[in-house]
This record gives C-alpha cells, sequence and structure tokens, in this order.
C-alpha cells in the first residue's frame, strides 16, 4: 500500500515514515525543506534499511501538487504533516501561515476527492481548544476562538474537512497532539530547527550545548504551581506509532463516522520549570534561564483526556517525560560532533 506523507522530512514526520516503513508501507515523502534537511532520508534508512520515495515538493502550488497526483494515483491514503506550525511566529507572519497551512491543505483535497477513495490524516493541534475551562481536555471540548493565527489554521483545516467529507469519499481522521518532544532512540532523526528554535526542547538542548547564551521563560505569573506555563509532552515516536494505527483504522474501515477526532498526549502536564529541572537531572547539564514576559498567543495549560485514543484506537502513550528528554538530548549531542 503506498502512502503520502506530506512534510515527510520533518520532525514529526519522518518519525512516522519510519513506523509506517516498519509496518510493510510503502512511503512516498514530499517536502518543500523550508524547515527541514534532505540529510534526514540517510537517518530513516539507517534506521529501517529503506529510503522512502522522496520529492521536493511545495504544496502551495497548485500544477505540482495535481502533476504529483498524475503520477501517483495510487496512492490509498494521505498523512498530512506539511505545515508552518509556530505560535509566535504566526502571529508575526500570519499571510504565511494562511497561505501555507489553508491553500496546500485545500490543493490536497481537491486531488484526493477525483480518487475512488481517500484515506486522510490530518496534523491537528489542542491550539484549537484556546485556553480550555476543565483539565484535562476531551475531544468534546468546546473549540474556542483562536488565540493565535497557527490555531486558527487548524480550526479553519478541520472544518474544511468535515465540509468536504460531507460531500465526498473522503474519510478522514483529525489528530489534535499536543506537544511532540523527543527523538528516535537510535538518535538518527530529531527535531531539527531551521534558525531560532520556536519550541522549549529544542532550545533548551541548544542551550545545555552552549549554542544559545541562555533559555527565555515566558512568563512565571501564569495561576500555575510555579507561576510558568503548564504544556502535555509527548514522545514523538509515540505519536508517530499514533498515525499508523489511526491510516489502519481508515484503510480496515473501521471507522464510525467519515471524520473522526483524537486527542494525542499523555495525560499529565509539565510546567516549563518542571521539564527544565527533568532535562538537567536526566543530562546533568546545569542550563542558564532567565525569566522573561509571556510570549503573545500562549495560554496558561493544557492537557490532555486521552481516553477517546486509549480505547477507541487501542493506542497510549509509552515513553516518560524523563525518556523524551534523554533521547532529545542524545540526539542534540550527536548532531553537534
Amino acid at each position: 500500500m503506498k502512502i503520502l506523507v506530506t512534510g515527510g522530512l520533518g520532525f514529526i514526520g519522518s518519525h512516522t515514515v519510519v513506523e509506517l516503513q516498519n509496518e510493510g508501507f510503502e512511503v512516498i515523502a514530499i517536502d518543500n525543506l523550508s524547515n527541514s534537511s534532505i540529510d534526514v532520508l540517510e537517518g530513516i534508512f539507517n534506521i529501517t534499511g529503506k529510503k522512502p520515495i522522496f520529492e521536493k515538493l511545495d504544496l502551495r502550488e497548485k500544477s505540482m501538487v495535481q502533476d504529483f497526483f498524475s503520477r501517483h494515483n495510487d496512492v490509498v491514503g494521505v498523512i498530512h504533516f506539511a505545515a508552518s506550525k509556530a505560535v509566535g511566529e504566526s502571529v508575526e507572519n500570519p499571510l504565511l501561515y494562511y497561505e501555507n497551512n489553508i491553500n496546500s491543505l485545500v490543493y490536497l483535497l481537491q486531488e484526493l476527492t477525483k480518487l475512488p477513495q481517500a484515506h486522510f490524516i490530518f496534523s491537528s493541534s489542542c491550539t484549537v481548544y484556546g485556553q480550555a475551562e476543565k483539565m484535562p481536555i476531551t475531544e468534546d471540548a468546546p473549540v474556542q476562538t483562536a488565540i493565535s493565527p497557527y490555531g486558527n489554521t487548524k480550526q479553519i483545516g478541520e472544518e474544511i474537512i468535515t465540509d468536504v467529507a460531507k460531500v465526498t469519499n473522503v474519510n478522514s481522521i483529525l489528530l489534535r497532539y499536543f506537544n511532540p518532544i523527543g527523538a528516535h532512540s537510535s538518535a538518527e532523526i530529531g527535531e531539527l530547527p531551521i534558525g531560532t528554535p520556536q519550541n522549549l526542547v529544542p532550545f533548551i538542548t541548544q542551550t545545555a550545548m552552549g549554542l544559545r547564551k541562555e533559555l527565555s521563560v515566558f512568563g512565571k505569573d501564569y495561576p500555575t504551581s510555579d507561576g510558568t506555563a503548564i504544556r502535555d509532552y509527548i514522545h514523538v515516536v509515540d505519536l508517530a506509532k499514533a498515525h499508523v494505527v489511526a491510516l489502519k483504522r481508515l484503510l480496515n474501515k473501521e471507522n464510525s463516522e467519515k471524520v473522526e477526532t483524537f486527542n494525542l498526549g499523555t495525560g499529565t502536564g509539565s510546567s516549563v520549570l518542571e521539564v527544565i529541572n527533568t532535562f538537567e537531572k536526566v543530562s546533568k547539564q546545569k542550563l542558564n534561564y532567565k525569566i522573561v514576559g509571556r510570549r503573545e498567543g500562549d495560554i496558561t495549560e493544557a492537557y490532555a483526556n486521552t481516553d477517546k485514543a486509549n480505547d477507541v484506537l487501542g493506542w497510549k502513550a509509552q515513553s516518560s517525560l524523563e525518556e523524551a528528554l534523554a533521547s532529545a538530548w542524545k540526539w542534540e549531542q550527536k548532531i553537534r560532533r
């Protein structure tokens, strides 16, 4: 079975390609390499013994998407990661996010509706919940007015997919994930941000390596136990495996609705300071960090209720925060040798 993974050389995409190949799927990875590296292909090969088919392709170019599907009309499933994903950057450059995240989704779906049957996994986000009123967050929590353009693109994306499903043969699963961190245990692939990291953990590891002078902790006046924001940090390999489980659910026609939604997290919230302290413990490195003002677009806390994914998908996160941070540190040390 031929599966298309968009953003296939990115952080979550590359780990999902590995898990798909481990399960015997034939994978085509497309990526415009705007926030990834062609070297990731070598890492995937070193883990699985096989490279996916790769095409450098920008999904914002409608003609390129059409050409791709004219040559690969035997694709049976699509896992769609390709998107810009930094909350802060989206506030500063909203049009980039609307063009990249919405146009590419529309062009993909236009081609999928031409196929006899289409199975679509969408990389969504817990940002659709905004600042949820109750913790942990269930899939039934109301979708709030988005706090950032990034979060809004995920809300709009879900709405587009739901509308398309009503009138076409596209079956979809929306995976709302919380905060992916870590790297493959082999340290062959991991998070590889280009430029200044937008996420906490790569900023932590780069600071520990001496690449960054200090880590900024955005806000210490949140109504939490230590004043810093709380998130649900999930190991990227656990997350990748959930995508394979969800894809199989669609391929085996086990879905109960045309569009299903699942939270992917650990069910445990950790504050920024807890993450820093845990990293210092597993790495034996002292981090230089400074408390600064809150960052626009950030919320106080978000962690998942994962009962639905556990019960319906039969999936559960396996790795601890310590294991995820240790793998991220191992990866950082390898790429800086």
